[in-house]
C-alpha cells in the first residue's frame, strides 16, 4: 500500500515484513566493501579472543537491513528521508541472526509553508529471531499528502 501524509497517525504500528536472515558472507562482503578495517567483523581468530568470542555483525549492514525492511510500509514513496535522528544498538547481532522490523509513528506534522507535504517522525526497532531488540533508531521523513499528487501539484 502507498502512503502518504494523510495515511499516518502517532501510534500507529507497522511490522515489517519479510525477516531477513545475516549470513557470514553478507558482513564480511559489507564490511570490506565499506572499508571498515576492524578485524571484530570479519577476522573469526581475532574476534573469538574478544567478549563474544565470534566476529560480530558490522553495525551499518544491521542499520541498513533495518531501515530497508521498514521502506515498504513507512517511505516507499516518500519525497525525503530528512534526519536519522538517533541510531543505538542495543544487543549484538552475529551471522546466522534473523532480522525482523517494527515502526512505531511517534508524530505527523503537516508542513506550515508548503501545503502539499508534512514530516513524519518514526520509531523503528530491530529484533533477532528470539525477540530481542538489537537496534533501535528514530528518524524523520517528508511525505507528500495524496492530494499534491492526484492533482499533480
Amino acid at each position: 500500500m502507498i502512503r502518504y501524509l494523510e495515511d499516518f497517525e502517532p501510534g500507529q504500528v507497522f511490522k515489517h515484513w519479510p525477516g531477513r536472515t545475516i549470513t557470514e558472507f553478507d558482513n564480511t562482503w559489507f564490511t570490506l566493501m565499506t572499508m571498515n578495517t576492524n578485524p571484530l567483523h570479519f577476522d573469526r581468530a581475532y574476534a573469538g579472543k574478544t567478549q563474544h568470542g565470534q566476529c560480530l555483525v558490522n553495525g551499518l549492514l544491521v542499520l541498513a537491513t533495518v531501515v530497508g525492511m521498514s521502506v515498504k510500509d513507512v517511505s516507499e514513496v516518500c519525497i525525503a528521508n530528512l534526519e536519522y535522528e538517533s541510531v543505538r544498538h542495543a544487543a549484538p547481532t552475529f551471522a546466522g541472526d534473523t532480522l525482523y522490523a517494527e515502526t512505531t509513528v511517534l508524530e505527523v506534522t503537516p508542513s506550515k509553508s508548503k501545503p502539499d507535504r508534512g514530516v513524519v517522525y518514526i520509531e523503528t526497532r530491530g529484533l533477532n529471531q528470539r525477540e530481542e531488540q538489537v537496534m533501535i533508531l528514530r528518524r524523520r521523513i517528508l511525505h507528500a499528502r495524496r492530494s499534491a499528487i492526484s492533482t499533480g501539484g
